[in-house]
């Protein structure tokens, strides 16, 4: 590199370290520096310098010493441009043309947390896709639900305008793929346009949202659910500046649009990789809890100031408090603070509707908040930063508030204040209490605010059921190192390895903890074959040994080198959708619309053939119908009657891409079978084909067959111990509450899978397996977290009724199994094994009285609680109810003390009034 080009070099990378607001003091770098730091005699520097400035490429700042600033850095920080003259200032503050409070002050990122710390590498990237000519350069965004993505990209769209590089009035358009993600060609409609004529239903003549943005901003968020022809069809308007639309043969229409994109997955992994290429900017936005604890703290008093402004009162906040609010965000990041702090405001509100201002302690926080508390307090360097960042006691303003975007999205379309204003006069009229009202009111609110929320969370199911099994400090060690799996072997390892992973820790460290033996399968050639993911097990060794406590057996190595190199995960979002073609005007139709009615499944399309039309017609009609759902299905299952339609496979895979298998001689009990079978079983195509080859219906014929003591069941994990022992037991005890012939339950390493399997295959006849990865056999696969789940009885039900009778029991054994498990846990007096039975009887007793159903979680917390409370009562250390009797429901006191009767006639302990109270309240 040339001498000149090294000194404009450092003069970059040094302009590069400024912020706008550092330019209003000293800023720029001087000859005797870059002398010094470049080894260069200073004449020779001073000589290159000159040359620069006069080229026009280096501000000179007058002064002592003289300073040098990049031009085209200032441009970019400024948002303006300075021209080709060389330009020599006393100060950089005249190019700001204006008073410099008023300038910084109009900047649409002054206001951004994080501008000047955790986000200025992310800001510095958007400023240059704003500002890069002729333009601007295309950007994806990415981050995890809730980070501020959608805030980030309207502040892009508003610096464009503060920097005059878009119009005032420029468009900033918004859409959401995900909306129309299963019918792409009314995606790709949305996007681009229609013409009168180009499907079913297109009327008229449509813009698109390319055309509507035209001389602005189009943000796709949630691009990676764009189907891959949606994908080709932007990224050739990226090239070209041209499109058509929907129905239109040529692309002559064109616009001048910069699309910005902002995806939740891993880019590289969602969109393909032509797609990519057209991208040149991707910025990252960190979760909120990477963040520095003092970015934590303003964005909390931030959202807070929002809320005073709404309620138009200020807020006062403990720091205990703020320190739960911030540990409460486990996976929703500002999405979910703000959505908890919401929650917090309204009750303080409710609490004191009379009051000047809103005032918020740690008693008043909801419990599942305050033990975010707890969980911190094991994070004590956390703890100690955040006693750094805040006060006794804050303050917030209602006067503070600053408008950062106007309709976001995240912004519930009511005011919280005013309904509980409404319905609070409402109530005080009827003459209602004031407690009773705070009551109506926060059940109203609660529901309110998670009805909105929930549509932009997904994961918190996952959590709830895995939370039934292990607890919350195990299950995060897990989610830890599901994120380390994730970024040291760059695999997507989702909920399936979690669940394992949860499952196998959680009876390690019981066995651990009563010094049991541990037997291990012979694993030993996993080390050989997999040596990056043996050496992360590794540090999943000491990161267990670190938060347990325990010496972990180095066998164990070979266990977690199996479980990473076998979960693969599998799209579960695809369905495989089933086409019944038949000759006929209705013929099709009809069978499709009696099996719909009967199962309820709606992943079915018929297409009916009148005999006058020709097989290419046919063909074509098939064709289009596989067009109009082709996203993100597995596969499709072509049902037709007779002649050339059987023929069609390979014409509909050529021309559509996707996975096409054919049966022919369809029949409403075949069609049955198909539906339930795609709908229930979670296997893939080739499977179910398979399968329905040697469908012979549902008549007396196939129910002589006799599979006892030939029909098996295997449950499969990394190594063949742990988890699918467990498991081994859990189907085992299902099986046994449907049919009185033992059904063998097999377990078995996922390591040789397929081989084993078939192995298995040429004595029994294999009626399901159960586990972490689908040995891809011809059997039914049921994933681990469906089994665990409130469909996984239903779906082996469902699997041994096709080839044993089934005998109906209510008996619910994963209420029963997980019940009892938690029990071990919690009693030392009394035997869970001997009174789970007692406390299904007054499960099946309350049931009855209150005229009510519960779901598999409340049942699950009945017998924990109840179990507890018996033992209470045998210890004489009952619970005191301190809550508002009045507050509790007389019926269900009532019904639960008739229910109770089962605990004094059975095993002779009566429980206290104010343990049934607390029972009651728990309903």
């Amino acid at each position: 590199m040339k001498r000149i080009e090294k000194i404009y070099e450092y003069i970059c990378e040094q302009s590069n370290e400024y912020t706008l607001e550092q330019l209003l003091g000293e800023a720029g770098v001087d000859a005797a520096a870059i002398s010094e730091r470049l080894g260069i005699l200073r004449n020779n520097v001073s000589m290159e310098l000159n040359v620069l400035f006069k080229m026009g490429r280096i501000i000179k700042i007058k002064g002592r010493p003289v300073l040098y600033f990049d031009k085209e850095t200032l441009e970019r920080l400024c948002g303006k441009k300075l021209g080709p003259e060389p330009v020599e200032v006393s100060s950089l503050k005249e190019l700001l043309d204006e008073n410099e409070d008023v300038f910084l002050e109009k900047n649409p990122f002054k206001h951004l947390i994080g501008v000047n710390g955790s986000l200025k590498g992310q800001v510095e990237q958007a400023k240059a896709a704003i500002l890069y000519p002729p333009n601007g350069l295309h950007t994806l965004i990415v981050g995890q639900t809730g980070v501020g993505k959608t805030l980030f990209v309207n502040m892009m769209y508003n610096y464009g305008k503060f920097c005059e590089r878009l119009k005032e009035n420029a468009p900033f358009k918004i859409f959401n793929c995900a909306d129309y993600y299963n019918n792409p060609q009314l995606l790709v409609s949305h996007i681009f346009g229609h013409v009168k004529g180009a499907f079913t239903g297109a009327d008229a003549d449509k813009k698109g949202m390319v055309e509507e943005a035209n001389g602005g901003i189009l943000f796709l968020d949630e691009i990676h659910r764009l189907p891959p022809e949606g994908q080709e069809m932007i990224f050739y308007f990226m090239d070209t500046g041209t499109y058509n639309r929907l129905g239109e043969t040529d692309r002559k229409r064109r616009a001048r649009v910069l699309i910005i994109g902002a995806t939740t997955e891993e880019h590289t992994s969602s969109l393909i990789k032509t797609f990519i290429r057209r991208i040149p900017i991707v910025i990252t936005i960190p979760p909120l809890q990477e963040r520095p604890i003092r970015e934590q703290v303003d964005i909390l008093k931030f959202l807070l100031t929002n809320e005073a402004h709404r309620v138009n009162k200020p807020i006062r906040i403990t720091s205990e408090a703020v320190k739960a609010l911030i540990a409460s965000v486990s996976f929703g990041n500002i999405g979910q603070l703000k959505s908890n702090i919401q929650l917090v405001c309204a009750k303080a509100f409710v609490n004191g509707i009379n009051k000047n201002y809103i005032e918020i302690d740690f008693k008043s926080l909801p419990e599942h908040f305050k033990s975010g508390l707890l969980t911190l307090g094991a994070r004590r360097q956390e703890m100690l930063e955040l006693d750094k960042h805040i006060e006794e006691e804050i303050i917030v303003s209602h006067q503070e508030y600053k408008v950062l975007v106007e309709d976001d999205p995240y912004e519930p379309p009511f005011n919280l204040y005013k309904i509980i204003e409404g319905k609070a006069a409402m109530l005080k009229a009827e003459g209602v209490q004031d407690e009773l009202i705070q009551n109506f009111i926060m059940a109203d609110i609660n529901l309110h605010i998670k009805s909105f929320y929930n549509k932009f969370n997904t994961h918190l199911s996952t959590r709830q059921r895995i939370l039934k099994i292990v607890d919350r400090k195990l299950l995060e060690l897990a989610e830890e190192i599901q994120q380390l799996a994730k970024q040291r072997l760059k695999r997507d390892y989702q909920d399936r390895f979690l669940y394992a992973l949860s499952l196998h820790l959680s009876a390690l460290l019981r066995r651990l903890e009563s010094n049991q033996t541990l037997q291990y399968t012979n694993v030993v050639s996993a080390v050989r074959d997999y040596p990056d993911e043996y050496q992360l097990a590794l540090e999943i060794k000491a990161l267990i040994e670190d938060n347990y406590h325990v010496a972990i057996p180095k066998e164990e190595l070979e266990y977690f080198t199996l479980l990473l190199s076998s979960v693969h995960e599998v799209d579960q979002s695809g369905q495989i959708f089933i086409i019944v073609a038949m000759h006929g005007n209705s013929t099709a139709s009809s069978m499709v619309n009696v099996v719909q009615k009967l199962l309820g499944y709606d992943n079915m399309v018929a297409v009916d053939m009148p005999l006058e039309v020709s097989p290419k017609d046919i063909l074509d009609k098939i064709i289009q119908s596989v067009q109009e759902i082709n996203h993100g299905i597995k596969g499709i299952l072509l049902l037709v009657d007779m002649g050339s339609l059987t023929n069609f496979e390979d014409a509909i895979m050529e021309k559509c891409r996707v996975k096409v298998r054919t049966l022919d001689m369809v029949s409403t009990p075949l069609l049955l079978e198909a539906a339930r079978k795609v709908n229930e079983f979670g296997q893939d195509l080739d499977d179910i084909y398979t399968a329905l080859q040697n469908f012979q219906g549902y008549g007396s014929r196939q129910r002589k067959r006799s599979y006892e003591n030939e029909g098996v069941i295997l449950t499969i994990c990394a190594s063949g111990e742990g988890t699918a022992i467990k498991l081994k037991e859990l189907v085992e005890d299902i099986l046994g509450n449907m049919v009185d012939d033992p059904i063998e339950v097999i377990p078995l390493s996922s390591k040789n899978i397929k081989e084993n399997a078939e192995k298995i295959q040429q004595k029994h006849k294999i009626l399901a397996s159960v586990g972490i990865v689908n040995p891809g056999i011809d059997a039914p696969f049921v994933p681990l977290e469906t089994l665990i789940n409130s469909r996984g009885e239903k779906i082996l039900k469902n699997i041994i009724r096709n080839n044993f009778s089934v005998v109906e029991k209510k008996q619910n054994v994963v209420v029963k199994n997980l019940s009892e498990d938690s029990l071990k846990q919690f009693l030392t007096y009394l035997n869970p094994a001997k009174i789970i039975s007692v406390l299904e009887e007054f499960i099946s007793v309350l049931k009855k009285s209150l005229k009510r159903e519960f779901t598999n979680t409340m049942e699950i917390k009945l017998m924990i609680h109840c179990g507890c409370a018996l033992e209470r009562m045998v210890i004489q250390d009952g619970l005191i109810y301190k809550g508002d009797k009045g507050r509790i429901n007389p019926a269900y006191v009532q019904g639960i003390k008739r229910s109770a009767q089962v605990f004094k006639d059975t095993i002779g302990i009566e429980l206290t009034e104010d343990e049934i109270l607390y029972i009651a309240e728990m309903l």
